[in-house]
């Protein structure tokens, strides 16, 4: 299979954002894209929105945190279009947490979402995938998985999970003739970050966001991380130790 053979893509968390920019701009590449989120309406409207277009959008309404369902889907999506060549895995949320407001509930739910979302495609897909000795999977976790940030402790460590697995699973992939990527955004303007109430640095649009993953994952790179200037100065946080870490993230946030 060539880099860029993607015949079937598959798209979870493509209703708005990231998703939806990403699945019409593999449409007007020609691209057949099997669209999932959980709202229903809002897939229609991208359907919708890809009339005209080389390729189509199908939408497959799904909640990624049902288990059986993403395996009932994903065999769906391909008696229907053919095998998945592509998939993206891309459904999350975020919740800022505050330590006054720490709930079990909170963590449970991103975790469940942000990272068994992924665990429970990638299961099934990969399955098929090795089967036929080729594929390209995508994992969008978040640069917000570097380190520790203040009110992250639950969507943090959801994305810092997926940035491991995403690291242990490609140590397992070698030979295997599956191509994996790890997309690690900065802020992108979505209905997500739209609801924060402090400056985003370096803000970009999803349509941008959509072509620098793209040409990352013609490229197959492992990390496909934006933007750079942002992504530099995170991984450099990485790097210190946390008597300067921890006094360094305290003024920059003001805390």
């Amino acid at each position: 299979m060539s880099k860029t053979d993607w015949s079937v893509v598959w798209i979870t968390g493509a209703s708005t954002g990231i998703g939806a920019a990403l699945a019409l701009a593999l449409a007007r590449r020609g691209c057949t894209v099997a669209i999932s989120a959980r709202g229903v309406a809002a897939l229609e409207n991208l359907v919708h929105q890809a009339q005209g277009l080389a390729g189509e959008l199908w939408p497959y309404p799904l909640d990624v945190t049902d288990t059986a369902a993403c395996a009932a889907t994903l065999a769906q999506i391909e008696a229907e279009r053919g095998p998945v060549t592509l998939a993206v895995l891309n459904a999350g949320s975020h919740r800022a947490l505050a330590l006054e407001a720490f709930e079990v509930a909170a963590f449970e739910s991103l975790m469940r979402l942000n990272y068994m979302g992924v665990v429970n495609i990638a299961v099934p897909l990969l399955e098929r995938m090795r089967r036929h000795g080729s594929g390209q999977l995508a994992i969008t976790a978040s640069v917000a998985g570097y380190r520790g940030l203040p009110t992250a402790s639950a969507y943090g460590a959801s994305k810092a999970a997926l940035i491991n697995f995403a690291e242990a699973l490609q140590l397992d992939l070698k030979g295997t003739g599956i191509a994996l990527s790890l997309i690690n955004p900065g802020f992108v303007r979505t209905p997500l970050t739209d609801q924060n109430s402090f400056p985003m640095p370096f803000l970009l649009e999803a349509e941008d966001a959509a072509g620098r993953i793209i040409q990352g994952l013609e490229k197959r790179h492992f990390e496909i991380a934006f933007p750079w200037r942002f992504v530099f100065g995170l991984k450099l946080l990485r790097l210190l130790p946390y008597s300067v870490y921890f006094p360094l993230v305290r003024w920059i946030t003001r805390l």
